[in-house]
Formats: C-alpha cells, sequence, structure tokens
C-alpha cells in the first residue's frame, strides 16, 4: 500500500464568500477551527468548496492562502482537476507551487472522454508534478464518467497516483478496488464512512466535516484503532443528518446550515441557490435534533 496522504478525516471545506469575492478572514478562521478540532486534512476548492464558480485567479488565490495558513499543520490536499487537461496541469502545477501536498483530481465532465483518454489525462497531470494525486470518482457529477478497475490498475502504476476518492456510493467497486489496486481509499461520501474504512479505507473526504469535524475525526479514529463497535455507533447516531445535508445539492444544505449556525460564511454563487421553505425547515429541525452548536 502507497503511503497515505492522510488518514482519518479531511473536510471538504466551504469557501466563504462575500458579495464580491472571497472572505479570506473567514476562510482563516475555519481553517483554525478545523485544526483545533482535530480534523486531520483539509481539501480547499473541491465541489464544496464552489470551485467551479471561482475564476483562475480566485481559485489559485484561495489555495495559496489556505497553504500558507495551515503552514505544514496539517496536509492540504488542492482541487484542481478540470475537462481541459492544460488547464489541469496548470493548475496543479501552481498549487505544487505554493505548498499543497497533494492534489485531487476530479474526472473529465462535459466533454468526457473514452477509458483510455482518462488514462492518459490522469498520467499527464502525475507526470508534471511531484506531489501525490487524489482520484476523484464522482459520475454523478460528471456525466457518467467513472473509472473503470482496469484503468485504476493501471493508474496505480504510477508513483505519486496515491489515492481515490470514491464517490460512486458503490462497495462492490471499493471492495474491487481494495483487492487489486495498492491506491489508498478515501470514502467521497458521508454515508458509507465505516463500511469503506471496513474495506480498507483509509478516511473520509467529508461534507459533514463542515460542522461536526471532531465527531467526523473520532469515527476514523475509533475505526483505526480498533473500537470498531464505538465508531459505528457513533457514524449511526448522525445518520440523519448526514442524509439531510444531502437533501439539495451540496453545498446548498451545508452552507445553509453553516449560515443558521451563525458561521457566516456566506452566500451560495450562482447557479446553486436558496434552500426551499420545506427542506430548509427540515434542516433545520434536524440540526436541533442532533443539538448542533456553532463552535466558532
Amino acid at each position: 500500500m502507497k503511503e497515505p496522504i492522510f488518514t482519518g478525516s479531511a473536510v471538504a471545506i466551504v469557501t466563504p464568500f462575500t458579495e464580491t469575492g472571497v472572505d479570506f478572514d473567514k476562510l482563516e478562521e475555519l481553517i483554525e477551527f478545523h485544526i483545533a478540532n482535530q480534523t486531520d486534512c483539509i481539501v480547499i476548492c473541491g465541489t464544496t468548496g464552489e470551485s467551479s464558480t471561482m475564476p483562475d485567479e480566485e481559485h489559485k488565490s484561495v489555495i495559496k492562502f489556505t497553504a500558507e495558513k495551515v503552514n505544514k499543520r496539517i496536509p492540504v490536499i488542492a482541487g484542481t482537476g478540470s475537462n481541459d487537461t492544460a488547464h489541469a496541469i496548470e493548475l496543479s502545477k501552481y498549487a505544487e507551487s505554493v505548498g499543497a501536498d497533494g492534489l485531487l483530481i476530479v474526472t473529465p465532465y462535459y466533454n468526457k472522454t473514452t477509458q483510455k483518454g482518462l488514462y492518459l489525462h490522469t498520467k499527464a497531470i502525475a507526470d508534471s508534478v511531484n506531489i501525490p494525486i487524489v482520484l476523484y470518482n464522482i459520475p454523478g457529477r460528471t456525466g457518467g464518467l467513472s473509472f473503470s478497475l482496469d484503468t485504476l490498475k493501471e493508474l496505480a502504476k504510477i508513483p505519486n497516483i496515491n489515492a481515490i476518492k470514491e464517490a460512486t456510493g458503490n462497495l462492490s467497486f471499493v471492495a474491487n478496488i481494495a483487492a487489486e489496486t495498492d491506491l489508498n481509499i478515501y470514502s467521497g461520501n458521508d454515508d458509507i464512512i465505516v463500511p469503506v474504512m471496513s474495506l480498507g479505507g483509509k478516511g473520509v473526504i467529508s461534507v459533514v466535516a463542515n460542522i461536526l469535524p471532531k465527531e467526523t475525526h473520532d469515527i476514523c479514529k475509533l475505526y483505526e484503532t480498533g473500537e470498531t463497535e464505538k465508531s459505528k455507533e457513533l457514524f449511526l447516531s448522525l445518520i440523519k443528518l448526514i442524509n439531510t445535508l444531502f437533501i439539495e445539492v451540496n453545498p446548498i444544505p451545508v452552507k445553509t446550515a453553516m449560515n443558521c449556525l451563525g458561521y457566516k460564511v456566506g452566500p451560495l454563487r450562482m447557479p446553486l441557490c436558496d434552500m426551499s421553505d420545506k427542506n430548509l425547515e427540515t434542516l433545520k429541525n434536524v440540526l436541533k435534533e442532533n443539538n448542533v452548536k456553532c463552535l466558532l
């Protein structure tokens, strides 16, 4: 098995916005909050961070700011994937140059590609940098494009292709990845953290960790240290909240929850929009049921 970039809970951190740009003061506050509450890694500019709405200069500035503020206290993984290979290479080289510890590379979307093209695209990015890469397999957001097992077996031969964020929800596929490659596996779905870890997964890249960082860390740490029953119990106690954070497209519910709890992370960017009144009421009720409080 390749040496993991991190073990435990990586927060897919939201990007706090103002009406005109990024709220860097709030981002720094969130970074310190996560480090204080035992988050094991920060994933910046991922799906939950609304990176698809960020112009390149803003995207780069957020990666640089995060790497500098974290200052190697925990790993920082930067989302630098694209459906344009040259663009992904540019972003990836920049992220490495400013101190990111790893890269999160999503499969191409819209133009998609074949499995051969997917291999060549990913290899080209890996060949352009020296830091480890986490593959991001989320066909629900990429027009159905998913790594095949054969493609993963070939990509795993590339030294700095280190891991996969597996967000298909298919535990059979996870088992096959674990059996046939040496990739580190991270759950890309909060609702299967423990099942993925039972198959050898190293942890989770998490949405719920934005509001429950310590609990998400503890689920992983308990499992890792052999306290599997306690890990399972904690995980199941949060499953209703986890599911509620996905009643609308991520990151709409989690960012809304954070604002409801007083974190003041600002607006969503179009085309994301405010929650429906019905779903907002459901979200508020579940937050109350779980006694979730602002910890900032």
